[in-house]
C-alpha cells in the first residue's frame, strides 16, 4: 500500500451520531408541581413494564426526578397506575 493511506476501508463512510442535548422538560416549560392525579402525563416517565425511567434517559433534573418518582408511587397506591404490567403503552 502507498504511504499515508490507512488499511481500514469502509463500504460506507463511518457516520458520527450527533446526540441531542437532554433537557429538563419541567424547567423548560416552567412546571412547578407534578400532579399525581394525571396518569397520562406520568406514563411518559414509565417504560412498558411500568417501571420508572432513570434520569439519564429522560433528561429530567434531580429535583423533578424525585418529584416524579413520588407522584408515580402515589398514583400507584391510588390505583391510577399499575405496579406491574406487560404492555403499558
Amino acid at each position: 500500500m502507498a504511504q499515508g493511506q490507512s488499511e481500514i476501508r469502509y463500504l460506507n463512510p463511518p457516520t458520527v451520531d450527533v446526540k441531542k442535548k437532554k433537557y429538563c422538560r419541567f424547567k423548560k416549560n416552567g412546571i412547578k408541581y407534578v400532579d399525581y392525579k394525571d396518569p397520562e402525563f406520568l406514563k411518559k416517565f414509565l417504560n412498558e413494564q411500568g417501571r420508572i425511567l432513570p434520569r439519564r434517559i429522560t433528561g429530567t433534573s434531580l429535583k423533578f426526578q424525585r418529584r416524579v418518582a413520588q407522584a408515580v408511587k402515589r398514583a400507584r397506591h391510588l390505583a391510577l397506575l399499575p405496579f406491574v404490567t406487560d404492555m403499558l403503552k
